[in-house]
């Protein structure tokens, strides 16, 4: 499907020797001349993440987890990587449930979990990548030095999350305790000593020494129970990723403790319904989406977590259990209580992909989970601390209560999707808890309606969230009209909902098709 030329919006990518989808252009452009420095789609890969945690600072960072899907051109075998980091071994899930909350707060220094994301860097550098690990950090490290220039939609989340930063980090990422403008030159020279490390030792860079010490002891000085002991334990595992078929397509995602599952499910329910004989940017789609949404959700809130303490994933990726939640969903009213109509059936990030000339691709997110994490950054590096913990439940004796060394439920997941003719598209869709529901969204905008990479990622986007259905600017007033008369309780968002990238390796005529998302400062490109 041809887009309008007479509206706004841009044309996919359309490359032959490799591509680089992401959220910044200077990410994307270093990630390109990775490539055509001799660099494969991981060293490209992992340049362009490291990177992003410096113009998106907001987003991800050293602090953070990452997840990675891999595959090499003949796609015999896919590979997943979870580096997810653990609650450290001291955390006193007692007290904290004596606190009366159901969760950990957001602010609460016991949100932060151990970072993953620099050991998982060094596992998937070791065994995928070929250049040198200084050769692939040097750019994010000259950056670190001399700056970057604060992009668009980079100082709006800055604004916005204002409130967040204290103590080290209020001193790190403010200017006179004000947030950066647009063109402010943002530098870390922290940060570069680090890469410097990690370029040096790998992830003892990190993990051992003076950078851990730093780590360690201020969160110590926080009121943390972290120790030296958990960060050089810290390890990532390689999974076995997990799939659907839609419509003779295949979802491949990863398995928990992401929300991949979740994904997944959500795909099976909407196979139950014609989506294609429906407006695609109309009330009915939207409604059947919120409705299975609710549905899905519902399940991944009572089921996923670290995977050592999961049970049920059979019982997610059932078909049976598809088609049970998808009978439960009135196609005229939203229900109220998804929890309760689906009992008997149930006894801030940055995502990427690159593709290189051999055709290894690589599915990659990254992030720090809330605007700024948990809003605290280290003494002398100044690297801000992830706050995944506050995913973790304090209900005794559920799958994702908080325990120390336990992974909780993330929300972050990167993707594949599979073409019946062997076509591969990585991709992903940032957005916090959205993201099941964009992975949804993104792949039946091109199975059901024909759109193209970019296309599919342009379009309008609702998602059902905490009793309300937030539906983008770009639903024509009738949509929100209809939708209200259904009984949804409909608001337009304050941000756009999400972020995607993607990019498609046609089989037909080997050429790389590539989006990136106008909700964010970035493009796909290629050489």
């Amino acid at each position: 499907m041809m887009r309008d030329f007479q509206t706004t919006g841009r044309s996919a990518l359309i490359t032959t020797q490799g591509a680089v989808a992401t959220s910044h252009p200077l990410a994307a452009k270093v990630g390109v001349q990775i490539l055509e420095q001799g660099g494969n789609a991981m060293d490209a890969a992992i340049a362009t993440a490291i990177l992003l945690g410096l113009c998106e600072p907001q987003s991800t960072g050293l602090g953070g987890d990452l997840f990675a899907m891999v595959s090499y051109a003949d796609q015999s075998d896919l590979i997943g990587l979870n580096a997810s980091g653990r609650a450290p071994m001291g955390l006193d899930t007692d007290a904290l449930r004596a606190t009366g909350r159901a969760s950990i707060p957001l602010d609460n220094i016991n949100a932060v979990t151990v970072p993953g994301a620099v050991d998982g860097f060094c596992r998937l550098h070791q065994d995928h990548g070929t250049l040198p690990l200084e050769d692939i950090l040097a750019p994010s490290i000259f950056y670190a030095e001399h700056g970057i220039p604060v992009a668009p939609r980079v100082a709006f989340d800055w604004d916005e999350a204002r409130d967040t930063l204290r103590g080290r980090a209020r001193d790190c990422y403010m200017w006179q305790d004000q947030p950066p403008q647009i063109g402010t030159r943002f530098t870390a020279k922290g940060q570069a000593d680090v890469l410097r490390r990690i370029a040096r030792e790998g992830r003892a860079g990190f993990y051992e020494g003076e950078v851990a010490e730093d780590l360690v002891n201020s969160l110590r000085a926080l009121g943390g129970s972290h120790s030296l002991e958990d960060f050089a334990n810290t390890a990532c595992d390689y999974v076995t990723p997990i799939s659907t078929h839609y419509r003779g397509h295949e979802l491949i995602e990863l398995p928990p403790n992401g929300q991949g599952a979740t994904a997944l499910l959500l795909t099976n329910i909407l196979a139950q319904f014609d989506l294609g004989t429906m407006d695609p940017f109309g009330a009915a789609r939207a409604h059947i989406e919120a409705e299975a949404t609710k549905l899905a959700y519902d399940a991944r809130n009572r089921f996923l977590s670290d995977p050592d303490h999961l049970t049920h994933l059979d019982h997610m990726l059932s078909g049976k259990t598809a088609r049970d939640l998808a009978a439960l969903i009135d196609p005229a009213r939203p229900m109220t209580d998804p929890h309760q109509a689906s009992s008997a059936v149930h006894k801030d990030t940055v995502y990427l992909c690159v593709v290189d000339k051999d055709r290894m691709a690589v599915s990659m997110i990254y992030s720090i989970f809330h605007s700024f994490g948990s809003g605290y950054a280290s003494d002398k590096f100044g690297i801000l601390y992830q706050n995944r913990g506050a995913g973790f439940s304090l209900q005794s004796g559920h799958p994702n209560e908080a325990k120390g060394g336990k992974r909780p439920l993330h929300t972050i997941i990167p993707g594949l999707l599979r073409f019946p003719d062997q076509s591969l598209m990585p991709f992903g869709v940032m957005g916090g808890a959205y993201q099941a529901t964009g992975h949804a969204r993104l792949i039946t905008n091109i199975i059901d309606y024909g759109m193209d990479v970019q296309s599919a990622i342009d379009g309008a986007r609702c998602f059902a969230d905490q009793g309300k259905l937030q539906v983008e600017l770009g639903y024509d007033a009738s949509v929100n009209a209809a939708l209200r008369g259904m009984g949804h309780q409909v608001v337009t968002p304050y941000r756009p909902i999400g972020g995607a990238q993607a990019i498609k390796i046609d089989a037909s005529s080997g050429l790389l098709i590539a989006g990136s998302d106008p909700r964010k400062d970035g493009l796909a490109l290629g050489y």
